[in-house]
């Protein structure tokens, strides 16, 4: 494995049990659960092509080069971020399969092509920019709140990005549900699988995984939903499951044959 150079405040860090490595630093980003469960979540092709967008340090294409052989294009616009996004890249000697772009996401469609993706992954800012002053580092605030993109952008770009049939996987809040499902419509993507992410079984969810089709017909599946704790503090079996790798999707089969 590549000796990589570090920054200041910057760790290594295995990846779940996948053998892969991950730079990650408490001042500028972390992966969380909500990113493991959308590279768990999304349905691939065996071989193709697959976007990543607001890719932070890269881990949602680290963990989907464990289930597909796809080329994948991660997009990140704050340079610390995709620096550090390429260097994971180097680590884990992925440079054949991953390649990471440091820009906007609004110009992804003229810089990478329209229509050519199969597969678009997207963990979004949730939050609006709220009004008042701001305290957060713009690395923080960015991963929170619509400050680089709104989710229009976010799913228009999607849109155009991916072939007509192709699928588009996001991980959002339940809250914003209704305006996710608005501008999937208006940008001709059909929501297809939805899963709800509860902490625990008496609590309202906190994340829903959305996986729609391009120019798909209207259908909509709601798989079970997914608790995260049993017993108050420890993970559920599925959790386990998933968030290690002893399961390298989180689907429902019976569901994804159907489809």
């Amino acid at each position: 494995m590549e000796t990589i150079p570090l920054h200041a405040s910057e760790r290594v860090d295995d990846l779940l049990t996948q053998q892969l490595k991950i730079i990650q630093s408490e001042e500028v980003f972390s992966f969380s659960l909500d990113a493991v469960l959308l590279a768990r979540f999304c349905q691939l092709p065996p071989r193709g092509r697959i976007a990543d967008l607001c890719t932070g340090n890269g881990v949602i294409p680290l963990l989907l080069t464990t289930r597909t052989k796809a080329h994948i294009t991660c997009v990140e616009i704050q340079e610390r971020l995709a620096d550090m996004a390429h260097r994971n890249v180097r680590l884990n000697g992925l440079e054949e399969r991953i390649t990471v772009v440091h820009g906007d996401l609004r110009d992804a469609v003229r810089d990478l092509g329209n229509g050519v993706f199969d597969v678009v992954t997207i963990n979004p800012p949730y939050l609006p920019v709220p009004s008042g002053e701001q305290n957060e580092n713009l690395h923080v605030a960015a991963a929170r709140h619509e400050v680089f993109c709104t989710l229009d952008d976010v799913v228009r770009v999607s849109s155009r990005l991916v072939r007509s049939g192709g699928r588009v996987a996001m991980v959002h809040r339940p809250s914003r549900l209704v305006e996710i499902f608005a501008a999937m419509r208006e940008h001709r993507l059909e929501p297809k699988r939805i899963r709800f992410v509860h902490p625990r079984a008496d609590s309202e969810a906190n994340m829903v995984l959305i996986e729609a089709l391009r120019d798909g017909k209207p259908e909509v599946r709601l798989l079970p939903p997914l608790i995260v704790y049993k017993n108050g503090t420890e993970y559920s079996d599925e959790l386990i499951e998933i968030y290690y790798g002893k399961r390298e999707a989180l689907i429902d089969e019976e569901m994804a044959r159907r489809d």
